[in-house]
């Protein structure tokens, strides 16, 4: 994973994006339908913010606000961190250790084009931890 680039971690995702407009429930249901942890917010296709679920229970439930008729946009953690893709996978890792992030928006040229997630790395290391087992195995 040393030499592994971003787009090797990240490649043919669905990305689960919402207006900042749209409801804290309209974002938990949909996070709920796509069994993930976290939304990217997103204004004229450009990253404004991303909502998760500690988000959900610190800023929204926490507090007792009506998830129907709370903004995104009133809630979300703006200004996100993010990676390009030409970075190495190991510095975006850094990245989220260093700030305790789970996701890691990667946005090129201002476009969002990917996320990274802790469970990436994880996968990623799996597999690599396979393959090197099978070359040993073959020796």
């Amino acid at each position: 994973m040393l030499r592994c680039v971003v787009p090797d971690v990240v490649s043919n995702q669905d990305l689960l994006t919402l207006p900042v407009s749209a409801t804290v429930k309209e974002a938990a249901a949909r996070m709920s339908e796509r069994r993930v942890r976290s939304v990217l917010v997103v204004e004229d296709e450009r990253l404004v913010g991303i909502f998760t679920g500690t988000d959900l229970i610190e800023r929204v439930v926490a507090l007792g606000r009506n998830a129907g008729l709370t903004a995104l946009s009133e809630v979300m953690s703006t200004d996100p961190t993010t990676v390009r893709p030409d970075q190495q996978a190991i510095e975006a890792l850094r990245i989220m250790q260093a700030g305790g992030f789970r996701h890691l928006p990667v946005v090129e040229r201002g476009k969002l084009v990917g996320m990274l997630s802790r469970r990436d790395f994880l996968k990623e290391e799996e597999a690599e931890l396979e393959l090197e087992e099978r070359l040993w195995e073959e020796m």
